[in-house]
Formats: structure tokens, sequence, C-alpha cells
């Protein structure tokens, strides 16, 4: 049986567009392997306008519009909403994907915007840590109210299978503890460090090449990573966490000197993200940098790759690695999202 699925995007940047291509690209096997055809019914974006149509847009061209910085006003057949909750209301849908900026700190607008979809009996798909830190309690017990899905694979670690992998092929399960490397950024600073450039040099290069943004406080000072071992705790561990409550210190006291001294010792130092299961209710989490020695998965974790391990009650070293992620593997957890979310899974 064929399910035709209205598709609604909020935030048509990196992440946005490259889950358009690749929603192109897979038509077909979402259709033969999964019986899911769709149409796109809107576009919001916060430059470059909103667009609503009922029938279904054209992707190739709202791709070409934006490639050119022209507006996507010009594409909608219905008058365009002036603002993101009213673009929302009036756009027609079964899945809406989230994906614009957001204040990580409260999880919002993102977490309002997931909310409005849900209350209009849409699944609510999302990249974003904040409304999974902040709202995963209110948007999942939303959900299920009105028999919908509320999903975010692409949170952490992009398209890499963490939460489903516990919804699903890990039944009777607890667990214990967990250990990684969550913030790509850093771990690249760091391995460019150990090449030699200075801190302030580093991160020209990472901001050069798109991985360090502008101000890259929240990375650098691990609130990033902070953010991101809130959500395994909130969502993996049960226990609600915000980052806060994450034992937070940052990469900025790493000196070329220091990082000279462990490798003569034959170590790397890396931001190292772990938590503790401390009692039913209560676990004990942290975001520091450590030196880590070879026999340690930690230690061959390079560039922008991530890398988390679980300990289980029953597996007690599960590890995950993600090679050098980008907007692709983001839009992949977001497609898979969409795959599961159609299907029930």
């Amino acid at each position: 049986m064929t399910q035709h699925i209205g598709l609604v995007l909020v935030g048509f940047g990196n992440v946005g567009r490259a889950l358009a291509r690749l929603l192109m690209r897979k038509r077909g096997e979402l259709e033969n392997q999964f019986g899911i055809t769709f149409q796109v019914n809107g576009i919001a974006t916060g430059r470059h306008g909103m667009a609503i149509n009922p029938e279904g847009l054209f992707l190739p061209r709202a791709l070409e519009m934006m490639e050119h910085g022209e507006s996507l006003d010009a594409l909608s057949t219905l008058p365009v909403p002036e603002s993101i909750p009213d673009f929302i209301t009036a756009c027609p849908g079964d899945v809406l994907f989230e994906n614009s900026p957001v204040n990580h700190q409260t999880g919002q607008p993102a977490a309002s915007y997931l909310r409005l979809a849900l209350e209009k009996n849409m699944h609510a798909i999302t990249a974003n840590k904040g409304p999974v830190v902040h709202a995963y309690r209110e948007l999942t017990e939303l959900a299920a109210r009105g028999n919908r899905r509320f999903l975010f694979e692409s949170a952490v670690m992009d398209g890499a299978p963490i939460f489903s992998l516990f919804r699903g092929p890990l039944p009777a399960t607890e667990l214990r503890s967990f250990t990684g490397i969550l913030n790509s950024c850093t771990n690249l600073l760091i391995g460019l460090m150990e090449e030699g450039r200075d801190f302030d040099d580093a991160v020209l290069y990472a901001q050069s090449i798109g991985i360090a943004e502008t101000d890259p406080s929240a990375d650098i000072d691990g609130w990033d990573a902070a953010i991101k071992v809130a959500a395994l705790c909130t969502v993996l561990m049960g226990v609600p966490l915000k980052p806060q409550q994450v034992q937070r210190r940052g990469i900025r006291e790493l000196t070329p000197a220091k990082i000279s001294e462990a490798r003569a010792a034959g170590e790397r130092w890396k931001l190292v993200c772990t938590a503790q299961r401390t009692g039913e209710d209560r676990v004990m989490a942290s975001v520091q940098p450590q030196r880590v020695a070879p026999s340690t998965a930690l230690y061959a974790i390079n560039g922008t790759s991530s890398y988390v391990q679980f300990e289980l009650d029953v597996l007690p070293g599960l590890g995950i690695v993600e090679s050098n992620p980008g907007p692709d593997t983001t839009a992949y957890g977001l497609l898979a999202d969409l795959v599961n979310a159609c299907r029930g899974g």
C-alpha cells in the first residue's frame, strides 16, 4: 500500500537543501522499498522568503532560486505568511522537517514550531538538539496523543543511528554509561594544533572551511558537546538533563606545549564526553579535555569524525564511529526519520 506524504520544510540552509536533494535522489527507493511517495508543499526560510503550494513545489527550481539568492515568495500559490508559525498553520502537510536556527540554551523557537506541527497532527522531525533537551517529554507525549512521531536522529552525530538503535534493535537493555567525542570542531582544532598550528590559527582555518562558526565559543567552550550529552542522557538514560548540569570545560587552556608533551608520551588530547548512571534517576555527566592512550578507541578519532561507546548491562562495549560528517549525512538522518515515522518504526 502506498502512502502519499505532504512535506513541509522549515529551514532551507545547507541541511535543508541537502535534504531536498536527497529526497529527489531517493524518490524511487522510497516508493519501491517503503511504499512512500511525497511532495513538498511548503518551504520557509529565514532570509529568502516562503512558498506554499498545496499541489507541490518543484524542488529543482526552489534549489536554483536559493543558489542565486532569490526569494522563494515567487513560487507560492497562496498568500505568503508573515511569520513561520503562520506558515506552519497555513501549509497543508503530513510531516514537518524543522531545521531552523535555534537557541540551544532554550530550544526555541524550534520547540514551538514542532509543537505547532504536532498540534496540526503532523509528524515532527528535527536535526536540532535544543528541542530534544528542553522539550523532549512534552513533544513526545503530544505526538503520542495524536498517534504521530517526534523524531530527531540527526540531533547527535548527524545521521548515525544512535536514537533509533535504542528504540528497536536493543530491547531490554540498560544503558549504564557512555564515553565519546561528540564535537567535530574541537576534534579538528586539536588535530591542527598537533600539526603545529597555534590555537588562533587553527580556529581561523576551521572557519575558512566552514567547520567553525564566526563565533566558535559554543564549540570551544564545550557547550555544543554538553548539549549533546544532555540529549543522550535525557532520551537514552531517561534522566532529564540540561547542559548547565553537565560539568563542562572547553579547550581554550590547551596549549602547543601541552599537546607536544602528550605526543611525546604517546598520547593525544581529546575533548571527551562522559555520562555515568549513579542511581535510578541520577547521572554524572562531563565534558572536558583528557589525554587518551593509543589503547583507547578515542585515540584514533581524527578530523571532524565523532565516536561514542555505550556500556550496557548486556553489551559492555558497543561503539559507533561517524567519519567526517557533513550536511548530506545530517540529511540522511532526517530521511531515515521520515521512513520510520511513516512505517511506525
